[in-house]
């Protein structure tokens, strides 16, 4: 008992919810820190600060032999970075893809991947790998004083804290990464551009952002490819830190052909060719005829897109594409780095560049100091080594027969133990007596160095000049031309369906079991087709291919499909609940199709209605509109098309053998509801007929096997007022089983 109090009292007690808060604060910091956002000073993660540093240790700089990634992965695990080796060596390949990074940091040898699949590089254990030549930028200076060494995590080795960027790497290949609660998105850029910006930053101190981005108007990509986005609004984002901007495929015409050339960073030229693909095969671009990826190592970018014919227009093609497809991106700009306070922040263009001219200066001062310390230590041990062939006889002397010719020397001629110690290091050979002109002209030479040195350091103007002249040498060395053009490009949009369609007079046909299929032309003989057994036909429209066809269910709901899209007349068709969802129990009572202008009668079996616009139909959800509210108990009629507002009229009929005439103005136009009512009814009758006819057209009536006609001068007998009883059919006519309008 008393030895599990013991245990107990050895143990911290803490709430769980400080523990917790604290546990996370603590994997926060190091995710922000030590994984997913680069430092300003080399724009590196730690990963690839590793990599790079690592690489150099094994001397694999951009003149060595190549050797297996799989060697460089197992060092910097083993020796700085005890992650994942997976993602050790993607974060590698990155660095060696030219179409990721604008300055690649590795020379890759093997399958590094491909723009169309980043991810399809080899395993480590094939491909081979070096430093490129624009990695000396930031590791030129490492072994000369001007980085900070820390212990690395087992305490056994010492790594670079930060590597010294002669460069603005960070804004060069810029990066991305997730952190905790934050992340960082940062576009590449032209080496030439940022290294002018730096120089014009580092001679006026007090410069404006838009003086720096009249020299740095924007990003650059590898890849290449149009930055569309106006440079107000790529100031803005350089103004703040973040923002978004697109970028645009370019093209150009070869006999007729469409050959993009470019792509958009990040963007594969397979998705893009799937993505055009697929609209084709939706028949949502009848104006291609044919793709083609004719990409080879000559022309890494080559996709040719084929026109239908010579008619087609290609700009309103092309903004099409640009509006559905990768041929156009849009990428987020976040510049969340790591300052020299260690602090991640937001940065604008002008804090950044010149937090790490700050940073440069610094390591520049490094450098020197460190190679002033070097030159006076050496003119310290060259003044000791001019005493001794001063008195080259006398030191003999000494070294030969005293028992302490150290403390001897050092006592007679006033020298210094690193001096002493370097004159009993000299080989015997060296004592001839040429050397002491030697060290005459070494130290001169090393004299006017330090002097330069020392100028450099107490002139600020100087340590500037020089920092310039470095910007100017490694720009104009490892600098190139910008790859992507700023243009100000209108907003593409794509092209409606109905415009893409090729239009023609077409015949939508629905039968009574809800069956749809479409046939070319107006004169189509609906009852002649082949139904399935037990279906016929229901009923019509006529319109043309690039228009809507408005369906409408018993429930008072509409659906609305492209005409072209519906299948062939040359078959039984599909069912409509295939591209719509009409809910339970309802049955399709009609259809309509036409300009959007157009206007129709809607009513329902209770005898009310009102007149709407087909726009008003419109409605692209599979589950459709309410646009007629029903009766309890009642159904929709069929769509009553309507011609000419002021010259028609409406016939209402009751299934008790009832008819009303009355003016169609009579009714409301609304966009959806119940109406008005347009002929009075007792509970137990029922409207089962209306139709729009004009003053001079006819109404044949089908009562069971016999018809008979109401010219204009009978049925203007049951003329009254909207919402009337109206007045009885002739006897044995009032049983209607149909009715036409006959014109």
């Amino acid at each position: 008992m008393a030895t599990a109090k013991t245990l107990l009292q050895n143990f911290e007690h803490r709430p769980l919810r400080d523990f917790t808060e604290s546990a996370y604060l603590n994997y926060s910091m190091y995710v922000i820190l030590d994984r997913a956002l680069p430092h300003l000073g080399d724009g590196l993660k730690p990963v690839q600060r590793r990599i790079v540093y690592a690489m150099s240790e094994l001397g694999l700089n951009a003149g060595a032999k190549y050797k297996k990634s799989a060697r460089t992965v197992g060092d910097v695990l083993g020796k700085f970075h005890p992650h994942g080796d997976s993602a050790c060596y993607e974060a590698m390949v990155i660095m060696a893809q030219a179409f990721s990074y604008r300055y690649p940091l590795v020379d890759g040898q093997g399958n590094w991947g491909s723009a169309d699949d980043p991810k399809s590089f080899a395993a480590m254990r094939y491909t081979e790998s070096r430093l490129s030549p624009y990695a000396e930028l930031l590791l030129k200076e490492v072994e000369q004083g001007t980085v900070d060494w820390m212990p690395n995590f087992d305490g056994t080795l010492y790594e670079p804290a930060l590597l010294p960027a002669r460069l603005p790497n960070v804004l060069l290949n810029g990066t991305t990464g997730i952190a905790v609660g934050m992340a960082t998105d940062i576009p590449p850029h032209n080496l030439r551009e940022v290294a002018e910006a730096c120089v014009f930053l580092l001679d006026n101190p007090k410069a404006t952002l838009d003086e720096l981005c009249a020299i740095l108007p924007g990003p650059d990509f590898p890849t290449g490819a149009e930055i569309i986005t106006s440079k107000q609004d790529l100031k803005e984002i350089y103004r703040t830190g973040g923002g978004t901007f697109r970028a645009r495929a370019t093209y150009v015409r070869e006999e007729g052909d469409v050959i993009v050339t470019t792509l958009p960073y990040q963007a594969s030229g397979s998705k893009i060719l799937e993505q055009i693909a697929e609209q084709m095969r939706a028949k949502k671009l009848p104006m291609i005829e044919d793709l083609r990826d004719e990409s080879d190592h000559e022309n890494p970018t080559r996709l040719v897109i084929v026109p239908r014919s010579n008619r087609v227009d290609i700009v309103a093609m092309m903004d099409h594409l640009f509006a559905t497809t990768d041929l156009e991106k849009s990428y987020r700009v976040n510049i969340n780095v790591i300052g020299l306070n260690g602090r991640p922040q937001v940065k604008n263009l002008l804090l950044l560049l010149s937090e790490w001219l700050t940073y440069r200066l610094d390591t520049v001062k490094k450098r020197l100091t460190h190679r002033l310390e070097k030159i006076l230590a050496r003119l310290h041990v060259l003044d000791g080594f001019l005493i001794a062939y001063l008195n080259i006889d006398e030191v003999i002397r000494i070294i030969r027969h005293e028992d302490s010719p150290r403390d001897v020397l050092m006592k007679k001629f006033k020298l210094t133990e690193i001096q002493v110690d370097a004159i009993l290091d000299l080989r015997l050979r060296q004592l001839a007596k040429l050397e002491e002109v030697k060290i005459k002209e070494e130290q001169k030479i090393l004299a006017e160095e330090r002097d330069e040195i020392q100028g450099i350091l107490s002139s600020e103007r100087r340590l500037k000049t020089l920092v310039r002249s470095e910007l100017t040498k490694d720009a104009k060395e490892f600098g190139d031309a910008r790859r992507s053009p700023l243009v100000a490009r209108s907003e593409a949009k794509a092209i409606r369906e109905e415009e893409m369609v090729v239009v023609e007079p077409v015949t939508i046909i629905l039968s009574e079991h809800a069956w749809v299929r479409v046939a070319k032309g107006h004169e189509v003989d609906a009852e002649g087709l082949n139904y399935k057994s037990g279906d016929g036909l229901l009923t019509t429209a006529l319109g043309r291919s690039n228009q809507l066809v408005h369906f409408l269910d018993s429930t008072g709901r509409t659906y609305s499909v492209m005409a072209h899209t519906l299948p062939s007349a040359r078959g039984y068709g599909e069912p409509l609940t295939g591209r719509v969802n009409p809910p339970p129990g309802a049955v399709f009572v009609g259809m309509v199709m036409g300009e959007e202008t157009q206007l129709v009668l809607l009513a329902s079996r209770r005898g009310y209605g009102f007149i709407t616009s087909l726009e008003e139909l419109n409605s692209r959800n599979r589950n459709g509109k309410a646009v007629l509210k029903v009766p309890e108990g009642a159904s929709a009629l069929a769509f009553q098309s309507i011609t000419q507002l002021k010259n028609e009229f409406v016939a209402a009929f009751s299934n008790q053998g009832h008819l009303l005439v009355f003016p169609l103005q009579e009714l409301p136009q609304l966009p959806k509801g119940k109406g008005n009512k347009m002929i009075a009814l007792p509970a137990d009758e029922e409207m089962p007929f209306v139709r729009v006819l004009n003053e001079k057209d006819s109404l044949r009536i089908i009562t069971g096997k016999r018809s008979f006609v109401l010219k204009p001068s009978d049925w203007k007998h049951y003329r009254g007022e909207r919402g009337r009883r109206g007045n009885k059919l002739p006897r044995g006519c009032q049983q209607v089983n149909d009715v036409e309008v006959v014109r």
